[in-house]
């Protein structure tokens, strides 16, 4: 493998010829002769029967492979060790964000080649979202398939709000994003599919980048309605807030914005900007977290939904900031692909990511784990309801770990109800 970067590359070809679509991420591209050598180890698997999924070269590098509609091929390649559970993700968020902003017929029908190519240049800024994972280290939902939310003080006022604001515009889906995160939802908009709610949190972070304070842009949902467009209007209450609405033909942008948004929000802007100063906590002020841990991912299985959060960095022996989101990371994988069941309709389609020895857990299904390294001492537990990942520096004692975690679920989901 000659790539040198250790960041992903993910390449995108049609099925049936091999012709490349785009290339994604990565400082250096990969030469045409390696791309076309890792198509054809696939073809020739397929054609010898054998579903080739990843694998790892001597050196480290990882390559995933995933065949779509039997149209796209996916590859993503990695020189830096990539766990596959971490690149299979990927694979199916990238075809996702494919479909939603192109539609599925349009990838599956495809006549013309160059055309395709140039349509598929309106998905890079949310292909480029899910590779840049640095950019929004907190952000976890491309990874765990489940919503990023923010739990904000005084919740019933928002999602009175929301639910008067999606009504009046004729629709039944609407969300708050405060600092890219979920801090309010309908009904409706929580039973989109896990992935879809994941994914259009993307875009509308995404959207939020732009300089306009609204929009309106077609948008099809990959697992609820693929080939049918509805329409997401996006609008800037404050810096870093985001309401959006799902909807029809009406109501029009210009009207939703100059009839709705005022009579809706304007009346909670104070209490949006209170949210705001308190987003990067992400926890209300009634939590309180032991001065022990370090950063923590919280997922309710029931309703596919976490929230997350670090300490700022501490002592020169502590983890920083942005390294401790990606430990925390690296512990879920290590996590879920060895000890805990993962949930959703995609968990079986992963099994081919576990390792060999936990098909050994056929009658016992582990409920805590830990993992002391150079850096920190993680701990995870898991319950009917959640599973907590945190992490904890390397002063506290071991066997504390097990309080540790407890008491920090405890702490939050009574706090809460989450």
């Amino acid at each position: 493998m000659t790539h040198q970067d250790a960041s992903v590359q993910l390449v995108c070809l049609t099925a049936s010829s091999g012709v490349p679509l785009f290339t994604r991420g990565g400082s250096r591209q990969l030469p045409f002769s390696i791309i076309g050598s890792l198509n054809g180890v696939h073809m020739f698997g397929s054609g010898q029967g054998v579903a080739l999924s990843g694998c790892e070269s001597h050196n480290g590098g990882s390559v995933a492979w995933r065949l779509f509609q039997d149209s796209v091929m996916l590859m993503a390649v990695s020189a830096g060790g990539g766990k596959r559970f971490r690149l299979r993700r990927l694979l199916e968020n990238v075809w996702g964000c494919m479909v939603m902003v192109l539609g599925q017929d349009e990838l599956t029908n495809a006549r013309n080649v160059e055309r395709l190519k140039r349509d598929l240049r309106s998905c890079f800024g949310l292909i480029d979202e899910l590779l840049e994972e640095e950019r929004r280290p907190g952000v976890l939902g491309h990874l765990t398939h489940c919503a990023d939310c923010l739990l904000p003080p005084d919740p019933a006022p928002l999602n009175e709000a929301l639910r008067g604001f999606a009504q009046a515009a004729e629709s039944e889906f609407g969300c708050l994003l405060i600092g890219g995160r979920l801090a309010a939802a309908t009904e409706m908009w929580w039973r989109l599919a896990p992935q879809e709610i994941v994914l259009l949190s993307a875009l509308i972070r995404v959207l939020s980048d732009s300089a306009a304070a609204s929009c309106d842009c077609p948008v099809f949902l990959p697992r609820g309605s693929p080939t049918v467009a509805h329409r997401l209007l996006r609008f800037r209450l404050l810096p870093g807030i985001e309401v959006c609405v799902l909807c029809g033909p009406t109501p029009s942008l210009h009207d939703a914005e100059t009839g709705l948004l005022g009579r809706f929000w304007s009346p909670l802007a104070d209490s949006l900007r209170g949210c705001l100063t308190a987003g990067e906590r992400r926890l209300p002020p009634s939590v309180s977290l032991r001065p022990d841990v370090l950063a923590f991912l919280l997922v309710n299985r029931e309703n596919r939904r976490s929230v997350s959060g670090a300490r700022p960095g501490g002592d020169a022996t502590s983890p920083s900031g942005t390294r401790r989101w990606e430990l925390l990371k690296h512990f879920y994988i290590f996590c879920v692909t060895r000890y805990f069941k993962r949930d959703g309709p995609e968990a079986d389609q992963e099994e081919g990511d576990a390792e060999d020895f936990v098909h050994g857990f056929s009658s016992h299904q582990p409920i805590q784990c830990y993992l002391v390294s150079d850096e920190c001492k993680s701990f995870a537990i898991q319950t009917p309801e959640h599973q907590l990942f945190l992490l904890a520096p390397l002063t506290a004692p071991t066997f504390a770990l097990g309080s540790i975690g407890t008491q920090t679920l405890e702490s939050i989901t009574t706090a809460t109800g989450f």
